[in-house]
């Protein structure tokens, strides 16, 4: 098991999910985007802007993904 949190997934805040595999707290991280979506939330909102201007550039994207897959690989278990 290994925890990341909110900023670190390229949100907004320092909620912390905790998954075995990166998809997961991908997934984790994504549900709770919709969730502060739904909520409007104002610095969420601004990440969401970030990540949709960033897949507008597919190898920016890519670069970014596997930059945060890196980093939950390399992180201990909790």
């Amino acid at each position: 098991m290994k925890t990341m949190t909110c900023k670190q997934l390229g949100g907004a805040c320092d909620k912390s999910f905790q998954a075995t595999s990166f998809d997961e707290i991908a997934q984790l991280s994504k549900e709770h985007g919709m969730e502060m979506f739904q909520q409007q939330d104002e610095a969420h909102l601004k990440a969401m802007q970030d990540m949709q201007e960033m897949m507008q550039k597919p190898e920016a994207m890519q670069m970014w993904f596997e930059s945060k897959k890196k980093a939950f690989d390399e992180l201990p278990e909790d």
